[in-house]
């Protein structure tokens, strides 16, 4: 396991290297207040310690997604780990560290308002309707999977409506009351039920000795479904993902300084990454290969392979604690979902969230939709979440890069991995039976083309908004 263990020593050591430059990168300004106090509100905008936002942070991101991405990712064989580490360290944790970084310097504001400010009007729109999608689909998403897992442990005596039903009663009250009632105290108690989850996966596969395979680049998926692009959108949390630009904004308006920024947004991107590595590890050495994986998947589908490995490493009651802390990552990513579609939409038609009823009204219609659209295959449902998450990924770099470049500062370090998930976006969208259901080889000469225009239109932006003058930060008021 020379592979797994360096992988997540690569992890760490991104941590105090990269994500040190990346810091110094954008520039802090140790002296400037921070939107929880310059906006406080009691509700959204309010300061909390940085150990409790680093954890809010890690709980709001870490869905299910490093834990099923990495479980089907593991099909294509060690190659993934390559994905998790590298996408962690120089995509997915610069993504995550400038979305949170550029909101604190304006007042909080979300990925739809940060687009429109950088990258021009009409993408504020864009953006918008692509972040309230992909937010309700997360947030559906994110209340199938943990239901299925909570009626595998209780069928005998507890029936899936009622479990889904207390799923979104609990996403309704997360979503409406200030973030510190439900969210800022239950978050602790949730956050050990992740660490035994991830710890004692990880700790049973090096302490068994387990056969996780070591480092190949061959394509080893029983399909043969290939890597570029389907790895990368297969795995998106740990490695890259655009739901966390959804999430960064909600800890950028309590975050009390500047400085803790790279332990919040950077770090937890990195915590996420290992979680990801362990599950994939995990999958890979305990069914026999990709092809003794690929038939527990067809029968069960992840939740399965999470239920068969926590069981195996940990026994019955060990086993069940980590299915549980499972069961906790999508539950606490989904109620800020719905948290972050609800201040999204609000700041978009500018209506103050202070009022209950003022959150109620917004809020509501989401769950309905929701609540329809549990009725839907999750295979399909989780295709389209693969898309639009990366795709949102794609424009929260663009919008980094355009930031950076017009600071005057090293904008490589984001414009790089957004050409790269540009260019695996559309290749998917292109291909995809979901998509136009193009060929590979026709899908990625059309993708390299629309990529190459895109780069283009950037730096002419880029360009043109140096002679406006548009402002980096909005000006300091108090509350």
């Amino acid at each position: 396991m020379i592979t797994f263990i360096v992988s997540i020593a690569l992890l760490i050591i991104g941590y105090f290297t990269y994500g040190k430059y990346v810091e110094k990168v954008f520039g802090l300004n140790t002296e400037r207040e921070t939107p929880a106090y310059t906006h406080s509100d009691g509700v959204d905008y309010l300061p909390m310690s940085d150990k409790k936002n680093s954890l809010i942070q890690l709980l709001n991101i870490a869905g299910v997604g490093p834990i099923f991405g990495p479980i089907l990712g593991a099909l294509y064989g060690p190659v993934a780990f390559i994905w998790i580490v590298f996408g962690a360290i120089f995509a997915g944790a610069v993504h995550d560290y400038l979305t949170g970084m550029i909101s604190i310097r304006n007042r909080g504001a979300h990925l739809p308002e940060l687009a429109g400010k950088f990258l021009g009007k009409v993408m504020k729109h864009v953006v918008n309707a692509f972040s309230i999608l992909l937010l309700v689909l997360v947030g559906t998403v994110f209340v199938t999977a943990p239901a299925d897992l909570l009626h595998s442990m209780t069928s005998s005596w507890l029936a899936m409506p009622v479990i889904l039903f207390a799923i979104f009663a609990y996403y309704l009250l997360a979503t409406l009351l200030p973030i510190d009632k439900i969210i800022g105290k239950l978050y602790p108690i949730f956050g050990a039920l992740l660490l035994i989850s991830a710890i004692g996966v990880g700790g049973a596969l090096i302490f068994t000795g387990a056969p996780i395979p070591e480092l190949s680049f061959a394509n080893m998926h029983p399909d043969n479904a290939p890597i570029f692009p389907l790895l990368f959108l297969t795995i998106s949390c740990g490695a890259l993902s655009g739901f966390h630009a959804t999430q960064t904004p909600i800890i950028s308006r309590t975050t009390q300084k500047e400085k803790q920024g790279r332990k919040i947004f950077y770090g937890m991107m990195i915590t996420e990454g290992i979680i990801a590595m362990i599950w994939a590890a995990a999958a890979m050495s305990l069914f026999n290969g990709p092809t003794g994986l690929s038939e527990v998947l067809a029968n069960g589908g992840p939740a399965a392979v999470v239920s068969e490995v926590s069981v195996a490493m940990l026994g019955a009651i060990g086993g069940t604690l980590a299915i549980l802390g499972v069961i906790v990552l999508p539950i606490t990513s989904g109620d800020t979902a719905f948290r972050s579609a609800r201040m999204i939409i609000a700041d978009y038609i500018k209506v103050s969230q202070k009022k209950v009823l003022s959150r109620v009204w917004i809020a509501v219609p989401m769950f309905v939709i929701s609540f329809a659209l549990t009725k839907v295959d999750f295979t399909l449902l989780w295709r389209y979440f693969s898309w639009a998450n990366q795709s949102t990924a794609m424009i929260a770099l663009w919008v980094g890069a355009m930031y950076l470049f017009l600071a005057r500062k090293n904008y490589w370090i984001a414009a790089i991995p957004a050409t790269f998930i540009t260019m695996a976006t559309f290749t998917y969208i292109l291909n995809a039976p979901i998509g136009f259901g193009l060929s590979l080889n026709i899908s990625y000469v059309v993708a390299a083309v629309i990529t190459v225009i895109i780069v283009t239109a950037f730096f002419v932006a880029a360009k043109r908004n140096l002679t406006q003058d548009i402002p980096l930060e909005e000006e300091l008021k108090s509350a």
